[in-house]
């Protein structure tokens, strides 16, 4: 660990040198299987309906709720999603906050209800899932603009930000980050702390591209990642502060751990973040985790690794919920 001043990044002496038997198989079938099929999809209703379903499956069959896991539905104005608790766990003060990821475009709540009872399980909180609307049929900045409203419904609705973690993978990251960013330019209280899953930052997947001509990954080759992107990012430029996120110096955002496969493309876009996060002076803690999977969290049958990352989620949540507990008394 390395530290100076407000600044650090940190990888955790727990996380193994080398990905267990079970991941590199489930990397290499992905490969063969997955990122073809992937790729070979045409960006159309069908083809987009297609990947929704494929994907759904493989997070159904990998990594699903866990037995006795209670689901209450929200519909309130413009917020859409859903409380996931796991059995024994009530609602309370503190909760998580958490945005899936899946390119602007295929997942959903449904989707990661799996991954939300765990985290739910392992933390005793709560775990609010947003439904945001996603792309074609709502562009740019729809899905931004539902995270906010959810987060602000969050508050509205008696949970004070020092007692909110908020969570994302993928391109939930992203949208995560440009909460955090609208919230200091408003004037927004923080949460007390941000965890990220394979986050994704250059929305121009250069620096994804980079690593998969030199490794193809296992999920989806980066053209194709790129094409869902555009879905969502039609008729913007490029370079919009929205869209290309960047960090300014001094900025007063809560600590960040981020978590991401070493060998995945999003890797790249990790090492972005942190690398933004400690130039600004926020405090980001990366993790790269041996293996190929993308947000390899959510699916605990087929990476065992999944189950020490989220354990390692566990204890940044608990830290992040009790110094920010701290800071409010103090």
């Amino acid at each position: 660990m390395t530290r100076t001043g407000s600044k650090a990044t940190f990888v955790s002496a727990v996380v193994p040198e080398t990905a267990s038997r079970q991941a590199r198989l489930a990397a290499h079938a992905s490969v063969v299987g997955l990122r073809r099929i992937n790729g070979l999809l045409p960006r159309n209703r069908v083809g987009i309906q297609a990947g929704r379903g494929l994907i759904a499956g493989v997070m159904a069959a990998f990594g699903p709720p866990l037995p006795g896991t209670r689901v209450d539905t929200v519909r309130s104005g413009r917020v859409r999603g859903e409380w996931v608790r796991a059995a024994g766990v009530e609602q309370g003060e503190r909760a998580i906050y958490y945005i899936h990821g899946s390119g602007y475009v295929v997942c959903s709540a449904r989707t990661h209800r799996g991954l939300a009872s765990r985290l739910s399980k392992l933390t005793g909180l709560p775990v609010f899932l947003v439904d945001y609307r996603l792309a074609p049929e709502h562009r740019f900045p729809a899905a931004a603009d539902d995270i906010a409203a959810g987060y602000r419904w969050l508050l509205d609705n008696g949970h004070r930000p020092e007692d909110l973690v908020i969570g994302g993978d993928s391109a939930g990251g992203h949208l995560a980050m440009d909460l955090l960013l609208q919230n200091q330019r408003a004037g927004t209280p923080q949460p007390a702390g941000v965890f990220m899953f394979s986050p994704l930052m250059d929305l121009t997947l250069t620096l994804a591209e980079r690593r998969d001509r030199e490794l193809p990954d296992p999920m989806a080759p980066a053209l194709t990642g790129r094409r869902l992107i555009e879905l969502y990012t039609e008729g913007q430029q490029p370079d919009s502060p929205r869209l290309r996120l960047d960090i300014p110096p001094g900025s007063a955002l809560p600590p960040l751990l981020v978590q991401a496969s070493a060998g995945e493309m999003l890797a790249g876009d990790a090492e972005l973040l942190r690398d933004m996060a400690v130039a600004a002076g926020v405090r980001c803690d990366l993790e790269l985790w041996p293996g190929r999977i993308h947000v390899f969290q959510a699916l605990p049958l087929l990476v065992p690794e999944a189950v020490p990352a989220l354990r390692r989620t566990r204890e940044f949540i608990s830290s992040a919920l009790a110094d920010a507990a701290r800071a409010k008394v103090s």
